[in-house]
């Protein structure tokens, strides 16, 4: 009890969670490369908007340079026969590992190399996404390349979430809202043919801020900022013990 009132105060003066997050299923049939596109489009060789469409976030406003908090369990399998194929939580299959969008860039959304099964998102604005060109695409094969501390998507650039947590389980990661930002779409990873896939993902997406004192101590000096980076720390690990 003593150590929720302690993190409750650190989030009076640190790093915070602000109002309007966001929580939602996330199927495993969910393709991210047919968000924003018509019912009747198809994406992956086989997936149509009309079954596989990604989840879109609703209840949340995206402002361009927030950092968003993704926090996801539940489990998800790439194939239907109950037998061990992607059986994993939104991390991934990390024993099957990476794998890449069997068509690449499509419908004007970029490529993208990530543990399948993995939870992963996009940003789009208000418009159709195949009306212009797809940018580069991201590849977060790696431990090292899901290992970050913030990331930032362009639109239309797909991106691995996770659990939203770095590769010690307790360092929250903060994913910045990209300019012109009006839509957020959640699906997981596979090759091709979501159809066929079983299970879902539970995912809340929390918008954070620095409150007036954090700012203030970022542009003191060293000894100011090493007490504020100790104090969020604090905070993730409190956070990440009772979310």
């Amino acid at each position: 009890m003593l150590a929720r009132i302690f993190c409750a105060a650190l989030l009076s003066i640190g790093l915070t969670a602000t109002s309007g997050a966001a929580t939602l299923a996330v199927s495993s049939t969910s393709d991210p490369w047919l968000a924003g596109m018509p019912s009747t489009a198809t994406a992956s060789l086989t997936d149509i908007g009309s079954g596989q469409a990604p989840a879109l976030v609703n209840g949340l406003r995206l402002t361009a340079g927030t950092g968003l908090q993704f926090s996801a369990s539940g489990m998800t399998d790439h194939c239907n026969n109950g037998g061990r194929c992607g059986l994993a939580g939104p991390e991934g299959d990390l024993l099957e590992g990476s794998f890449r969008h069997a068509s690449g860039a499509e419908n004007g959304i970029a490529d993208l190399s990530a543990p399948i099964d993995s939870l992963i998102g996009v940003f789009l604005d208000d418009r159709q996404p195949d009306l212009s060109a797809a940018p580069d695409g991201l590849d977060f094969g790696t431990l090292a390349a899901r290992d970050f501390d913030s990331l930032s998507p362009l639109l239309k650039q797909p991106f691995f979430i996770g659990d939203g947590f770095k590769n010690d389980g307790i360092t929250i990661q903060s994913f910045i809202v990209p300019a012109g930002a009006t839509r957020l779409f959640l699906g997981t990873m596979d090759a091709f043919e979501w159809e066929n896939n079983t299970g879902s993902l539970n995912v809340t997406v929390t918008p954070l801020r620095l409150m007036r004192a954090q700012q203030v101590a970022l542009q003191a000096d060293e000894p100011g900022t090493l007490v504020l980076a100790a104090m969020s720390a604090i905070w993730m690990a409190c956070c990440r013990r009772w979310h």
